[in-house]
C-alpha cells in the first residue's frame, strides 16, 4: 500500500514562509505524480500544486502562482512545497496526494491521500 506523510505545517505570520514535505513509502516502482491540495473549514478542497519528475510536468494553482513553488527529490521519494509571502487566505489543512497514472491534476484522478498538515497564517 502507498503511504503519504506530510510535515512542515505550523503557524506563521503574514508574509512569512514555510516548506511542506510529503514523503512517499510502501511502493518502490515508478515515480508517481504528486499534488498538493488544501481545504479550509467550510470551503471546498482546492488544488495548490503538482509535479511529475521535476521539469517534465508541473502546475500551480492560480491563487498561489508567484508565491509557491514545488520540487521533487525522486531518490528520497519526497516532494516539497515552498511557500513564501503567506497570506491569511492560505490558512488551511494541506493534503498530499499521489497517483500511478498521472492522468490529470484534478482531485478525482488521485487515489492516495495523506493525513494532512495544518498551515495557519496570522496577522
Amino acid at each position: 500500500q502507498v503511504h503519504l506523510v506530510e510535515s512542515g505545517g505550523g503557524s506563521v505570520q503574514a508574509g512569512g514562509s514555510l516548506r511542506l514535505s510529503c514523503v512517499q513509502s510502501g511502493y518502490t516502482g515508478h515515480t508517481m505524480c504528486i499534488a498538493w491540495f488544501r481545504q479550509a473549514p467550510g470551503k471546498e478542497r482546492e488544488g495548490v500544486a503538482g509535479i511529475y519528475k521535476s521539469d517534465l510536468g508541473s502546475y500551480l494553482g492560480d491563487s498561489v502562482k508567484g508565491r509557491f513553488s514545488i520540487s521533487q527529490d525522486e531518490t528520497k521519494k519526497t516532494v516539497y512545497l515552498q511557500m513564501v509571502g503567506l497570506k491569511s487566505e492560505d490558512t488551511a489543512m494541506y493534503y498530499c496526494a499521489a497517483d500511478h497514472y498521472c492522468k490529470s491534476w484534478r482531485e478525482a484522478d488521485f487515489g492516495y491521500w495523506g493525513q494532512g498538515t495544518q498551515v495557519t497564517v496570522s496577522s
